[in-house]
């Protein structure tokens, strides 16, 4: 199951008035690029991944937004609770995209019938448009997803994998990239059928331990298992600066920022971490990180000392810096534990204040007056997660 342009489908539902315009989400800088475009857009030839410089000359008339992760992390969320629901086994392959196993439910149910219900009932409980594909293996119902686009369904059934995959082009096999597709087309592979009837040792001979990966993908063969569901055990935040700089009060109000939403995220998902990550890039590409482990918390204040003790040791060279974040491990289920000698009440209050705010509006709804010192190009522009059309 994978959601349709789930960026932008996700700012359509907060905004009705963009439907049906081309939509760039992605940075506006010169070094941006796009994340996610409509299918208004992508009539135009732009994909993702694509500079929005290049983007913008295929389609000036574009609207361009930055994104907000935190409406997206919200509906994922939602999404994946309604699948965990029902789904007897499923794997959360990226922020949009599902597997879900349903092997022996044909004895009890039609396997079809019953992933058309749910498609349904999460874009009931949503709003967003998902399509699914149906097959034996996990790379066909890919493909088969793909097919189904935009918000369709697909069903390959048991012995048709080969004849539905035959007439689709290569670069439509999963992990066909740009260079294998180009060295394929060179070969004068342009099909997938063409593929399968290539020997399996000629395939190795040009393109190494892939060359046995694409003659089995190419005939419907795939024996990745679904992985089920796991909690994650890190979260993080990072950022590249549109101009590498040297400001470090203004490195240090965006760790701050960036440490006071993390510490929310960890509170509201009832978590606690015992491991700081700082890491900094310069200019020249060299990237340093550092690291500490510290008694399970969650809160922002002790947290905050590490992460900026973190950054001072971190930072030893007088160079430009292009990127910095910051990563929570070591993460266990947990409440946050009131320390008898570091906290305060008007601090715990303050806490849980500041916490109610960000439930209720999202996590950028307020912060520390530290942040306000960040020039404009460096604040995430707030958007209300719930607030639609």
């Amino acid at each position: 199951m994978d959601l349709d342009s789930f960026f932008v489908s996700v700012e359509c539902l907060k905004n009705s008035a963009l439907k049906g315009k081309p939509l760039l989400i992605g940075g506006t800088s010169s070094r941006g690029v796009v994340a996610s475009c409509s299918y208004e857009a992508r009539r135009f030839g732009i994909h993702s991944a694509m500079p929005m410089k290049m983007a913008l000359r295929l389609c000036p008339h574009a609207t361009i937004l930055r994104g907000d992760m935190d409406s997206y992390s919200y509906y994922s969320r939602l999404i994946t609770d309604v699948i965990a629901e029902e789904a007897p086994l499923f794997e959360k392959a990226s922020i949009d995209e599902f597997y879900l196993d349903l092997t022996g439910m044909d004895k009890y149910f039609g396997c079809y019938a019953w992933s058309q219900e749910l498609r349904q009932k999460i874009i009931g409980e949503s709003g967003l448009p998902i399509s699914f594909g149906l097959s034996v293996n996990k790379m066909v119902s890919k493909v088969g997803t793909g097919e189904a686009k935009p918000n369709g369904e697909k069903q390959v059934s048991a012995g048709t994998e080969k004849g539905f995959l035959a007439p689709l082009p290569v670069k439509k096999i999963p992990g066909v990239g740009k260079e294998t597709h180009k060295k394929l087309s060179f070969m004068g592979v342009k099909s997938i059928r063409t593929l399968s009837e290539i020997p399996v040792k000629l395939l190795e001979r040009e393109f190494g331990k892939m060359g046995r990966q694409l003659s089995e993908k190419s005939n419907a063969i795939d024996r990745s298992l679904v992985v089920p569901y796991t909690e994650r055990k890190s979260i993080s935040k990072e950022r590249t600066f549109t101009e590498d700089t040297l400001d470090l009060r203004m490195m240090k109000a965006l760790l701050t920022d960036m440490v006071d939403k993390l510490t929310f995220d960890l509170r509201d998902g009832q978590k606690l971490t015992a491991c700081i990550t700082v890491k900094i890039r310069y200019a020249d590409f060299n990237t340093y990180t550092k690291q500490r482990r510290i008694p399970y918390t969650a809160n922002e204040n002790t947290i905050l000392r590490y992460a900026l003790e973190l950054f001072d040791t971190l930072h030893h060279r007088r160079q430009l810096i292009r990127l910095i974040g910051v990563k929570f491990s070591h993460l266990v289920p947990g409440k946050y534990q009131i320390s008898l000698f570091d906290d305060t009440v008007q601090h715990i209050q303050l806490m849980k204040e500041m916490d109610h705010i960000r439930k209720r509006w999202g996590s950028g709804a307020i912060g520390r007056a530290a942040c306000l010192d960040m020039p404009d190009r460096f604040k995430k522009k707030y958007v209300n997660p719930f607030q639609k059309g």
